[in-house]
């Protein structure tokens, strides 16, 4: 766990930080809220195996909302609504060269402020100079032939130059309609069962099949989180708790204890959760 932890409202949408339960949160459907604190999204269309494994996968655990896009017309449409994204393209699928431009055109034509960067193993110093000038390519041009590792450090380094995050620290995804993750905290020589509503690796939301009136600042140790297969052993600190639906919604930070390993879980889960729901969109 960071030492610095950041104040709850940045990734769990609470500010509840008086232990007052009838403070109010905003709503996922806030817009003016999510604006603020949302970060912008970063597609890679038709992504190679080593651009998954190691690009993707390094902006994940450094908190991007990294995506992978398999559909180059349905991905042009959705651009319609997150017109602020970053496209990175792999030049050398699908499409020749001339059709890709003609791609790039029209995405330009739905949103202006879309940006966007390519892959290729074309490795000519003049094509690519002509291609980059040609096409208003602004997030670079990556060849897929050499490092990977340095590609990701580019790639990390312009996103961050880009201030593409925003003002959110920390990826968060919305889980309690997925039914995949749940939490058992100890309690009275046995487990209570609660399911979770939102995760970050800084913490979660939850409510559990009955009240267990868990005081702010309680600390619960032993506790099981169940995310689809994956089991984590965690401590958790109660932050504080409100009324929403007539249900009791209680905020949990992880405490120090909460390794590596378990963010490394957390920040796979979240990606898997996130690009389920883009993929319901686009396809």
């Amino acid at each position: 766990m960071d030492n610095d932890l950041p104040a709850p409202s940045d990734d769990l949408d609470t500010e509840n930080n008086s232990g007052d339960d009838s403070a109010d949160k905003p709503s996922d459907s806030d817009s003016a809220y999510n604006s603020i604190n949302a970060g912008k999204k970063i597609f890679f269309l038709y992504p190679t195996p080593s651009i998954i494994n190691q690009v993707i996968t390094e902006l994940i655990q450094n908190e991007y909302e990294a995506y992978l896009a398999k559909d180059h017309t349905r991905l042009a449409r959705v651009m319609k609504k997150y017109n602020d994204s970053i496209i990175f393209i792999n030049l050398d699928e699908k499409m020749a060269v001339g059709e890709w431009e003609k791609w790039i055109s029209a995405v330009y034509t739905v949103s202006s402020d879309v940006k966007i960067g390519v892959f290729s193993s074309k490795n000519d110093e003049e094509f690519r100079d002509k291609f980059i000038k040609a096409n208003n390519i602004s997030c670079g041009y990556l060849g897929l032939k050499h490092d990977m590792t340095k590609a990701s450090e580019a790639v990390l380094e312009m996103m961050n130059a880009m201030n593409v995050k925003g003002r959110r620290k920390y990826l968060r995804a919305s889980t309690e309609r997925d039914g995949n993750a749940t939490i058992n905290i100890p309690l009275g020589g046995d487990y209570l069962k609660g399911i979770v509503k939102d995760l970050s690796v800084v913490g979660i939301s939850c409510v559990f099949e009955h009240d267990p009136n868990l005081s702010k600042n309680s600390l619960l140790k032993d506790v099981q989180i169940k995310l689809q297969s994956v089991l984590l052993n965690v401590e958790n600190l109660v932050f504080g708790s409100r009324n929403e639906a007539g249900e009791r919604i209680y905020v949990m930070l992880f405490t120090q204890r909460v390794g590596s390993e378990v963010r490394i879980k957390i920040r796979k889960y979240i990606q898997q959760s996130l690009q389920r729901k883009i993929d319901a969109e686009i396809n």
